[in-house]
């Protein structure tokens, strides 16, 4: 696996410990977003990406996040008691979305978004700086990739000009007598025959 972009976007308040997100490209053709730098007590590190976890609601089945007291749909109060313990026994609030399942990627991912992010620092000092994180991904061969047939525009088809097509009259809803069938048609089942009667 090889990195082959990082994307950093910084936050505007240093104050706060959320430093920046970042996006990072797996070998030319996977993107994986919202990874963030975080700093701690140890400088910075990399967050993946993750979703707060939640629990449906015993009286209207709402989800809600695992600290709310209260339903954010019906208002319920609700069980004090509905975290997640991880294997350690703390309390788990998040899961990740994407994340390496070894130590050695792990650490290669945070040293190569760190380093991404040290030098995005110094960018953003030059005048005229812009980050690059909300620009679009585009596949750098999509050029060169044929058209399908079903798509490209036929000699053969008939093109319609919005004017050669005729208005339809205005909708009128059937009168409920045209919608009943005379009385002897419904008797042929007499299954509910008295019903309408």
């Amino acid at each position: 696996m090889e990195i082959t972009e990082v994307r950093i976007k910084l936050m505007d308040n240093s104050d706060d410990r959320l430093q920046a997100f970042c996006s990072i490209t797996v070998d030319g053709c996977f993107v994986i977003r919202d990874l963030k730098i975080i700093e701690g007590t140890n400088g910075p590190f990399v967050a993946m990406p993750s979703r707060k976890l939640t629990s449906h609601c015993p009286q209207c089945g709402a989800k809600n996040h695992l600290r709310s007291s209260y339903c954010n749909q019906c208002g319920n109060r609700l069980k004090e008691d509905r975290t997640f313990r991880d294997h350690e026994g703390r309390t788990k609030l998040y899961a990740d979305i994407a994340h390496p399942i070894n130590s050695e990627c792990r650490e290669m991912i945070q040293q190569f978004v760190i380093s991404e992010f040290q030098g995005e620092l110094e960018r953003a000092e030059q005048p005229g700086y812009v980050s690059r994180y909300d620009e679009g991904y585009e596949d750098p061969e999509a050029d060169h990739v044929p058209e399908p047939e079903s798509v490209r525009p036929s000699a053969e088809r008939t093109q319609i000009q919005p004017g050669e097509i005729e208005p339809r009259p205005p909708h009128q809803p059937r009168s409920r007598a045209s919608n009943r069938k005379p009385l002897e048609q419904r008797h042929d089942n007499q299954f509910g025959a008295g019903i309408f009667e």
